[in-house]
């Protein structure tokens, strides 16, 4: 099988390089820095030779797009934006162009497209979308996903919640936070935390890749969102800290604006569920949060 990351030298590109290499899967990487085999360039505005790859591959996965870990100012906003939504037009016109498109485009989204929920449940069918700056940025990414249907290429929208995982992303903060008895909840601790370990978002790719009847939008958790409270708990527990400072939400502004991010990321209460995923039969190895920080710490 051929398989093309657009986007894919970060966290989770590499994750999944990883992955399908050892299944003995060619894998290519679009990326500006390439550095090894495998690895073609491109700057995600203009086509290039990149293009020779796609022709006739399997899967496409753009997994393109600037870190939201930074401060939203006007400048960072509008990359935030621009880095996905051309990355997808620019694809999605490259596909229309190729005599033998890849079958499958699989491209990232986010769970943040969902409202703030301390109760409700958020699945693909009934969440319910929002309207403020990430919610919005990931409408218009889906937006320019699926516009321009093709008959002959199968489109999933994975909207991905936190990957939990030692070799990126935030789970390795949240290690050193607790490590340094700074690991209690953040805010009030009552806000829900979605997430998926990081071998069950490789399989959970992997999965969609075989069923060939998954298309639409894809909520890629684990089935079982935890509160923060309980997560800094847990994650305290399986590094045998004893204490955790709590952080309030004045304290945290104050070092979100040192550190250069938003709160945004902590205290907004995510509650998705993967009602697709579970309904067509995929088993998660790490469906609970003791199970997966057990397995990682």
């Amino acid at each position: 099988m051929k398989i093309v990351i657009a986007g894919g030298s970060g966290f989770l590109g590499k994750l999944l390089q990883t992955y399908w290499r050892t299944k003995g899967y060619m894998v290519y990487v679009l990326t500006r820095n390439p550095q090894k085999e495998g690895d073609v360039y491109w700057n995600a505005t203009e086509t290039g030779e990149w293009i020779t790859i796609l022709e006739g591959a399997d899967v496409l996965i753009n997994l393109t797009g600037k870190s939201v870990d930074c401060r939203y100012t006007y400048l960072n906003k509008r990359a935030i934006f621009q880095s996905r939504i051309q990355s997808t037009v620019l694809l999605r016109e490259t596909l229309a162009q190729l005599e033998n498109p890849p079958r499958l485009w699989i491209n990232a989204s986010s769970a943040t497209i969902y409202i703030h929920a301390e109760r409700q449940e958020m699945e693909e069918v009934a969440g319910i979308v929002g309207d403020d700056f990430s919610m919005n940025i990931c409408k218009d990414w889906e937006q320019a996903f699926f516009e321009g249907e093709c008959s002959s290429i199968r489109k999933v929208a994975i909207r991905t919640s936190i990957v939990l995982g030692n070799g990126g992303g935030a789970f390795p903060k949240m290690k050193q936070l607790a490590r340094w008895y700074l690991g209690g909840h953040q805010g009030s601790g009552q806000q829900w935390m979605s997430w998926v370990h990081e071998q069950d978002f490789c399989r959970a790719i992997d999965f969609i890749i075989q069923q060939e009847g998954i298309y639409g939008v894809l909520n890629v958790t684990a089935p079982e969102p935890i509160q923060n409270n309980d997560f800094m708990q847990e994650l305290r527990g399986c590094l045998r800290v004893s204490f955790g400072m709590n952080s309030p939400v004045f304290l945290l502004e104050i070092a979100s604006l040192l550190m250069q991010t938003e709160t945004e990321l902590l205290l907004k209460s995510r509650r998705v569920v993967p009602r697709k995923l579970t309904a067509l039969g995929f088993v998660f190895q790490f469906p609970t949060i003791a199970v997966a920080l057990k397995h990682l710490c």
